[in-house]
């Protein structure tokens, strides 16, 4: 039986809006010659992540390494949610500073809005709240510019997000859960996502020791900390420094690309990405150090023994102690009397 024109409409419509959550190829959902397209319908604006189809220029958020931003397709998704996950409790702060270089990234470009994040009780109180000092110094974000919500339970928290991520006044929402609870499911995720994508905004999904199983996010970046390499300077590396915070970096799981493992470190002075490449090509660190002195071969020698004041004498030990005034003879010079004329 032939199916009617309205009926024919309203499937297409429908497929056009999972098209949209989903980020299918655009020319499988094609409506016949002559169909009408639904109001709704945008295709200009629906970010493909598959094949070699285009996306807009400004709908990726570039990471600025750009291996990884190649194999992303320019970058993370801005109008979509995106999985940032640590395998291990002890993964939190990486996942929380990788998140924190995200957020800073994004500020540059969305001057005077601030980013939410949204947590249970249980996640703040088993990994914290991030310093307000270290925000300014490393990443160069002011404490007005990051906010929190925390909420009692994770029904909340998922109530939060969902408002907040449909909201054009925040520049990012970050989302941090713990494990794999049943309530984060395939239709949680959808939700978010779509709402990330009728805002225009990213929405970041942090996961503390969490398993990978299926979600709407296009992109899923399994993060870990890596070990940070010494300080560089003129005289080469110095020992016994630690230098800028590094991630390892996976991708989980990528609409357009194959699994890849990268190192990143992050520049809190420049406040941007670069990629370690082994140990001859790692990243330097341009401390600023005060060049060799052409006769040494180390900067400074060893230094001795160093006393505040001289070691008194046995004999004088003995006066001190017993409270004996020397004889007048032996006074100093300047505590004798003065003679007149």
């Amino acid at each position: 039986m032939a199916i009617s024109a309205v009926a024919r409409e309203t499937v297409f419509a429908l497929r056009r809006q999972i098209a949209k959550i989903e980020g299918t190829l655009p020319e499988r959902l094609q409506a016949p010659a002559g169909a009408p397209l639904d109001a709704d319908a945008s295709p200009d604006l629906t970010i493909v992540r598959r094949g070699l189809a285009a996306a807009l220029p400004d709908a990726f958020l570039p990471i600025g390494i750009e291996p990884l931003d190649a194999a992303l397709s320019g970058g993370l998704p801005k109008a979509a949610l995106s999985e940032i996950h640590g395998l291990e409790t002890r993964d939190a702060g990486a996942v929380a500073g990788f998140a924190l270089s995200l957020a800073s990234l994004i500020l540059k470009q969305a001057q005077g809005l601030p980013v939410l994040w949204i947590g249970t009780t249980e996640i703040f109180r088993e990994a914290g709240f991030p310093y307000a000092r270290g925000l300014q110094s490393s990443f160069g974000i002011g404490p007005e510019q990051l906010l929190f919500s925390e909420a009692p339970k994770l029904v909340d928290a998922l109530w939060v997000a969902e408002e907040a991520a449909r909201m054009t006044a925040l520049a990012a929402v970050i989302l941090e859960i713990r494990g794999n609870p049943q309530r984060l499911d395939l239709t949680a995720t959808r939700r978010l996502h779509a709402r990330a994508q009728s805002a225009g905004r990213p929405v970041f999904l942090l996961r503390q020791a969490a398993e990978p199983e299926p979600t709407a996010a296009p992109v899923r970046l399994i993060v870990s900390p890596a070990p940070a390499v010494p300080r560089e300077t003129v005289a080469g590396p110095l020992a016994g420094s630690i230098g800028r915070p590094a991630f390892a970096i996976s991708i989980g799981k990528s609409r357009t690309a194959l699994p890849g493992q990268f190192t990143l470190e992050w520049n809190p002075d420049e406040r941007v990405f670069d990629e370690r490449r082994g140990e001859e090509g790692r990243a330097k660190n341009p401390v600023p150090v005060v060049s060799l002195f052409g006769g040494r071969k180390d900067p400074a020698a060893a230094s001795g023994a160093v006393l505040a004041f001289p070691a008194p004498r046995s004999s004088d030990a003995i006066s001190s102690a017993t409270g004996d005034q020397p004889p007048p003879g032996q006074r100093a010079a300047h505590l004798s009397p003065r003679r007149a004329g």
